[in-house]
């Protein structure tokens, strides 16, 4: 190997990143390989590169027998000793088989092996570029689209935003710019796979930090994510610092941060609340913009709870199709049964019958348990009324 072929791969490692000693590995792979095509036999070949003035050399390694069975793998003790004295039986020597022309077909095999060890060093080039990436947001353009996938291009790779992962209230078109979550980046035999997505939860905390830099540096942290993609999300906020405010800090001034978000996931609805170590207060901030009269947890189940709201902002706490609701158990990780003043009172009303039912029922059960006749129960009548006139 000529030095102009060293030249050649210090260009090739500058312009597609693939490292000298990778192609090395590869060519002498090639010769190995074009070795084995050409005479037949390569399994004990070894082959060595110079460094510096780029020649490579490829040697059959024969093992010092007493008697030879195959020329191509041993060699006599007695050939040995002719080489050097102090060769012994089971000893390895090493003997120059370099080809002075492989031919047309061992060029061509050489030739695919590079390009085959090339492809797969630029493969792993581009996964480990991109699974950097993982579980962060890219900005790519969309490209083209099929029965199962739009391809957005993020560079030196196309991925795939599959139909659950795009959001419902979208029509991509080619040449969009699109801010894309990578969900996640996987080897295939094809070469690295990257999925993206629009609907991810993460996406909306990614995009925060990207707005809110109180929130890319921890100052104000997301606690809590409920999102149905393209209609309307939930985040729950706290802040370290007690002199901010975590929710205005999200919003931003005249909402600017919290709109930039809404414009970037095309007209999202975004509710920012402040989270609270009380679960009451808690999930009555988690169903803004409903107000919230009392939250009632269950003795019986530590993650449900009832929650009491006004008679007219029943519908609001609910919310269309029940997005509001469910949304706030989402985000709190409580089963949430909401019910207005009202009903709250008239169950309470018939809780209240079911008592004084229970104890006119008790006293009858004691009459009866009592044994006493009809002459019996008149006298304590009679007694307790008469007692009654001496008090008075």
């Amino acid at each position: 190997m000529s030095k102009e072929m060293l030249n050649a791969l210090d260009a090739l490692e500058a312009e597609k990143g693939v490292s000298k000693e990778i192609v090395i590995e590869a060519l002498e792979a090639a010769l190995v390989s074009a070795y084995k095509r050409h005479y037949g036999q390569a399994q004990n070949v070894v082959v060595e590169f110079e460094q510096k003035k780029g020649n490579i050399h490829v040697y059959a390694v024969k093992e010092v027998t007493e008697e030879v069975m195959d020329s191509q793998l041993e060699v006599s003790l007695k050939d040995a000793l002719l080489i050097n004295p102090a060769y012994e039986i089971g000893d390895s020597i090493r003997f120059e088989v370099t080809p002075k022309d492989f031919g047309r077909i061992a060029a061509q095999t050489a030739k695919q092996v590079i390009l085959q060890r090339v492809r797969e060093a630029e493969r792993d080039i581009i996964y480990n570029e991109f699974s950097a990436y993982e579980k962060d947001i890219m900005q790519g353009i969309v490209e083209r689209q099929d029965h199962r996938y739009i391809y957005v291009n993020l560079g030196k790779i196309e991925a795939v935003l599959s139909k659950q992962d795009q959001m419902p209230n979208e029509f991509y078109q080619p040449h969009d710019r699109i801010k894309v979550y990578v969900a996640r980046v996987e080897k295939s035999s094809k070469g690295p796979q990257v999925f993206v997505s629009r609907s991810h939860p993460d996406l909306l905390r990614r995009l925060f930090e990207q707005e809110v830099p109180e929130v890319y540096d921890g100052i104000v942290e997301i606690i809590s994510i409920a999102r149905e993609a393209g209609d309307r999300s939930k985040i729950s906020v706290r802040s370290t610092d007690t002199n901010i405010d975590p929710v205005g800090t999200c919003v931003g001034p005249k909402g600017q941060r919290v709109q930039a978000i809404v414009n970037e996931l095309k007209g999202e609805n975004m509710d920012i609340v402040e989270w609270n170590d009380d679960p009451a207060i808690y999930i009555a901030n988690a169903l803004n913009p409903a107000q919230v009269v009392d939250v009632i947890f269950d003795p019986e189940n530590s993650k449900a709870c009832t929650v009491v709201v006004p008679d007219y902002q029943l519908s609001l706490a609910i919310g269309k199709r029940g997005q509001n609701a469910r949304l706030a158990a989402k985000l709190t990780g409580f089963k949430i049964d909401i019910k207005s003043e009202s009903d709250m009172d008239a169950f309470y009303q018939q809780q209240a019958e079911k008592s004084e039912e229970v104890v006119e029922s008790d006293v009858v059960d004691e009459v009866i348990d009592a044994d006493m006749t009809a002459d019996d129960y008149e006298n304590v009548e009679f007694n307790e009324t008469e007692s009654v006139e001496e008090t008075e």
